[in-house]
């Protein structure tokens, strides 16, 4: 029986980058995967979406070119090849990954990996079973599509976001349930490219994780673009037995049929938790989630888990950040706990938004005394320059220390300037000191100095 330091099961962001960590670290170490190296993210969502995004974003920019003073006279899209390019970009990226496994001499077993006791873990593939052991196991088996039983998913009709993204015929009418990052990215996709787009939120605003100031921006600018928006309203029935499903929204009192020739549901994610032997070594869920304690180990020692599969937040760059520090601990190192109040978010439409730390409602609610600052692009000359001056950057500070509690963005290429505020955050900096910072003129990224100058009653193209 092979034997290893570390084996990791599932080869997304939080199990490929443990594993190289650990190679790194001196470990003998294996990872297992099921389907793909890279896992969700990199073959069918973070990477291969911004592949769909940049086409549109370059059929935008042709379709408003004379606002630039480019006159093009015949464009068109071929819809077959803006999703080949997103498959060929996430295939080549498959590849790197492949390659950084044999770089850093990392045994990769293709199948399904069951956990047992005494640390053994069964890799089950088409062709063959194999048990193999290790001193540390660490679970990084992802999330997948939430399904429930009033939007059954049926790959054509009702379909994912693997679906989303592979469709053979651009649909005519979409309508998306949920406007998290998923929904949001894809209503800005389909709508750039032609389709007509319903986006529908139970909440009351879309993107309601983000600050209400950043969800009503984006609900401006997205009905501006000619997307439907349906706030306060539920889907509690779905007709699919005709030729395009139907969809019955309660929306307050009344209720709405919406007819569509395809559904996205983007109503969230849930676990790989099952069929993983969890139950039989005794591994701890709660609420669809592994319990693990500061530094990923479960309730069972010796057996790990990071990523979505725990109460983090669902996002590539947390699940890489969790991987590593685990690693790092497995390997006696002195690590310091994540501190999850400061990990960024970014969502990818136009106008991309970007946010860290507390929303203005969160400070409040937690009992801070607060000043809060807005400056908007349209007041920027690098953003009036490039043609997209939708958006702003709105920072808030605790009043009594001028610790920085949260800094939130809407606007073009704001997701590339959110780390100023996770890094001054992270250093524990103050309004002042980001104030006093000489930020380079003319750039987006000024629009941070603007916003604190703002908050600080010291604003000067305000």
């Amino acid at each position: 029986m092979d034997k290893y330091d570390v084996i990791i099961i599932g080869s997304g962001p939080g199990g490929y980058v443990s594993a190289i960590r650990a190679s790194q670290l001196g470990l003998k170490t294996a990872i297992i995967e099921k389907e793909s190296l890279g896992g969700i993210c990199l073959n069918w969502g973070c990477i291969p979406t911004k592949a769909l995004l940049k086409s549109a974003q370059v059929f935008e920019y042709i379709k408003h070119a004379k606002d630039y003073g480019i006159n093009v006279k015949n464009y068109e899209k071929d819809f077959d090849a803006v999703i080949n390019r997103s498959r060929d970009v996430a295939q080549n990226m498959n590849k790197g990954v492949d390659f950084l496994m044999k770089k850093n001499k990392i045994d990769v077993y293709i199948g399904e990996g069951l956990i047992g006791k005494s640390k053994r873990v069964k890799i089950i593939s088409s062709n063959q079973e194999k048990e193999i052991e290790g001193k540390h196991i660490i679970i990084a088996t992802g999330a997948r599509s939430r399904d429930i039983k009033s939007i059954p998913i049926d790959g054509e009709k009702i379909i994912g976001y693997r679906e989303a993204m592979t469709l053979k015929k651009q649909p005519k009418k979409l309508s998306i349930i949920g406007s998290g990052a998923i929904g949001i990215e894809f209503a800005y996709f389909y709508n750039t490219m032609g389709t007509d787009v319903t986006l529908i939120e139970f909440q009351d605003r879309i993107a309601p994780l983000e600050d209400e100031d950043i969800s009503y921006q984006l609900e401006k600018s997205f009905k501006k673009i000619g997307i439907n928006i349906m706030t306060n309203s539920e889907v509690i029935g779905i007709d699919n037995s005709g030729k395009s499903p139907i969809l019955n929204i309660k929306n307050g009192e009344k209720e709405v049929k919406l007819d569509s020739e395809v559904v996205l549901s983007a109503i969230g994610v849930k676990s790989n938790i099952e069929n993983l032997g969890l139950e039989e070594v005794g591994v701890a869920i709660d609420n669809d989630k592994i319990l693990v304690n500061d530094f990923y180990e479960t309730n069972i020692p010796g057996y790990y888990a990071i990523g979505d599969i725990t109460k983090g937040q669902a996002l590539a760059h947390v699940a890489s950040a969790e991987g590593i520090l685990c690693v790092e601990k497995i390997s006696g190192m002195h690590v310091e706990a994540i501190n999850y109040n400061n990990i960024p978010g970014c969502t990818y439409c136009h106008p991309e938004i970007a946010s860290v730390g507390f929303t203005e409602r969160q400070a409040i609610d937690e009992g801070f005394e607060i000043k809060v600052g807005k400056f908007p692009f349209s007041a920027s000359g690098k953003a009036k320059a490039s043609g997209s001056s939708d958006g702003f950057v709105k920072v808030i500070f605790d009043a009594k220390y001028g610790e920085w509690l949260g800094c939130h963005m809407i606007g073009n290429g704001v997701t590339e300037m959110i780390t100023e505020a996770v890094i001054g955050r992270k250093l524990e900096t103050t309004g002042h000191e980001i104030l006093k910072t000489v930020h380079p003129h003319p750039t987006m990224s000024e629009a941070i100095m603007e916003a604190v100058a703002n908050a600080y009653d010291e604003t000067i193209h305000l």
